[in-house]
């Protein structure tokens, strides 16, 4: 049975969540729309805290992983220039084994095993405001032989499949950003936009804002912009394009349906990351859309086919729950439950696989794994699940160990036991990127000058040990595993394969 929206009680959980923005800081706004269009508008705080303007549903802010939907758009409407099923060694030629086997459909449904590239860029010491170029960055990835995990065993999201997809549509001659301006915006009258590096012009757009404890600050980034997470436009123009996307008329007819078909693992497993595309479970129901972070923005997009209904999220405020808001204001729309925390169904602590850098730590009601952290919530059978299917997690205490998937992968997660750090790994350790780190009395150093960090190893047993590092407004839990006696590796969520060979 196709549920009523109710209109009335969206825009007051609408209204209480945006109530929390004060007036003179950074804000947001949550749009909803049907098939006839927007169906309520309602935003608070400011897009620009020099000028003082208010934001609203024509303030353009930074989409950033929502972005993806409309690459996978540009994808599909090319099916003579490549395929799903083609490897992107076969378009990008000097890709080295085993990236070069990554096929475009692993690229972009998160499960090729790509390395991400700014958590790359971390495991080597360099910020998040360090710039770099498209050029640089391929010819990194270009270098690298080794993936986070086997090609299509796992899911775990990446940002480096829509660079290098994007790559082969460039040297094909087909940009993303014509795509925005020659087709979307000419037809909609949108004005949709892909800049390629953070501190480009584009018309209005607000900045974004983070807090360091005592004031907020305009947030930046270095890394180049890939067609991972480009995009600018308002909630507005973001809301008029998804109502075309779900009319699907025209050239857009059965788009949507090839952007969230299920996705399925080398061994069967059927996935919730389409192309650009994710599921939500509310309830028994299956709403799709995407989220996006930038360092300052946050938005979420949520669509639910059968009522042709959805929302565009957006905010200039990086403490802003994108997933959370998007959740709370379609349950309300479509009167769906939201699902039940459960604090207390794990015990808390900190677990490890058997081998590899694998650790999991449970507090607070949330469950981190290799520095992603996640809500629990209740499922049957005393489990519990992220419902995400970018950093999918459904465990249970068996009594001695968490057992069940995380990323689709069976896992069997002990409690850690802390060692000794190791003597054996004092000395000067060197990436063969150039980068180098130090180690000397149960401490880490890395980073050179003003940003050198040293800070205290912590052992998780097995010859694993965690450390932390800031950059920013981000810390970094990173863990460095012993491979060989004068070997050692460093991963973080979405980058597994950083690997440091002793100098001396």
């Amino acid at each position: 049975m196709t549920i009523a929206p109710n209109w009335q009680q969206a825009e007051r959980v609408a209204k209480e969540i945006c109530s929390v923005w004060g007036a003179d800081a950074p804000g947001g706004v949550i749009v909803a729309f049907d098939a006839e269009g927007d169906r309520l508008s309602v935003a608070s705080g400011l897009e620009n805290l020099s000028t003082g303007k208010a934001f609203s549903d024509q303030s353009v802010g930074r989409f950033a992983s929502i972005t993806k939907h409309l690459f996978c758009t540009l994808v599909l409407q090319h099916p003579d220039l490549l395929s799903v099923d083609d490897r992107l060694g076969a378009h990008l030629p000097e890709l080295g084994e085993p990236l070069a086997s990554v096929t475009v459909g692993q690229a972009l449904d998160m499960s090729g095993g790509l390395p991400d590239m700014r958590e790359c860029l971390s495991l080597l010491g360099l910020s998040v405001y360090t710039e770099t170029s498209e050029e640089a960055n391929h010819a990194f990835m270009v270098r690298q032989r080794r993936l986070n995990f086997d090609a299509g065993t796992e899911v775990s999201y990446s940002n480096t499949g829509y660079r290098l997809v994007e790559m082969i549509l460039k040297r094909k001659g087909v940009l993303l950003r014509d795509f925005l301006k020659d087709t979307i915006n000419s037809e909609l009258g949108t004005a949709f936009d892909a800049p390629h590096v953070w501190a480009e012009p584009v018309k209005d757009l607000c900045p974004g804002y983070w807090f360091d404890g005592n004031t907020w600050l305009q947030s930046a980034a270095g890394l180049q912009i890939s067609a991972s997470g480009s995009v600018t436009t308002s909630a507005s123009g973001m809301s008029k394009w998804l109502r075309t996307l779900m009319a699907g008329k025209g050239k857009w007819a059965g788009i949507l349906d090839q952007l969230s078909a299920p996705r399925k693992l080398e061994n069967g497993t059927v996935t919730g990351y389409g192309l650009g595309i994710t599921d939500t479970l509310l309830g028994d129901r299956v709403l799709i859309g995407h989220g996006g972070s930038h360092p300052g923005y946050k938005a979420y997009i949520m669509m639910d086919r059968p009522t042709g209904t959805g929302i565009v999220f957006l905010s200039n405020r990086d403490d802003a729950d994108s997933r959370d808001t998007a959740s709370r204001v379609m349950a309300a729309l479509l009167d769906l439950p939201m699902p039940k925390p459960a604090p207390r169904r794990l015990p808390e602590g900190l677990y490890v696989a058997e081998t590899g850098p694998f650790w999991l730590e449970v507090a607070d009601g949330n469950a981190t794994w290799l520095d992603d952290a996640s809500g629990l919530y209740e499922e049957g059978d005393n489990k519990v699940s992220t419902r995400s299917a970018t950093s999918q997690l459904e465990l249970k205490w068996d009594g001695e160990a968490l057992v069940g998937t995380v990323g689709y992968v069976p896992r069997h997660l002990v409690r850690a036991t802390a060692e000794t750090v190791c003597d054996q790994l004092n000395g000067l350790w060197r990436s063969d990127e150039g980068a180098f780190l130090e180690i000397s009395n149960g401490s880490l150093t890395m980073g050179v000058g003003p940003i050198r960090q040293t800070v205290p190893l912590t052992s998780i047993g097995g010859g694993r040990y965690l450390f932390t590092i800031t950059d920013s407004l981000w810390t970094k839990r990173v863990c460095l595993n012993c491979l060989e006696t004068d070997r050692i590796e460093l991963a973080l969520s979405r980058a597994r394969m950083i690997e440091y060979k002793r100098v001396r």
